[in-house]
């Protein structure tokens, strides 16, 4: 079992649907509904749009760091 609650919240914060991010994303909202309950793990590829999408980086959406700011590019 994956844990992704960030996913929701960043769309409960963005007031999205599920449906309005898995368009995004280029899935269903089936699919998408399954990275955020866990019961699926979320695609690298899918990780990267998201934090481009919510302007933060990919390891606060994975729970690695509390640190919503993106990383500098070099």
């Amino acid at each position: 079992m994956y844990h992704y609650q960030r996913l929701k919240d960043l769309r409960d914060d963005k007031r999205l649907t599920q449906d309005d991010i898995a368009k995004l994303l280029k899935t269903t909202q089936q699919q998408y509904s399954k990275y955020e309950i866990g019961s699926q793990e979320i695609p690298v590829h899918h990780v990267i749009t998201l934090a481009n999408f919510y302007n933060t980086s990919t390891d606060f959406i994975l729970g690695i760091t509390n640190k919503t700011e993106r990383y500098p590019k070099k």
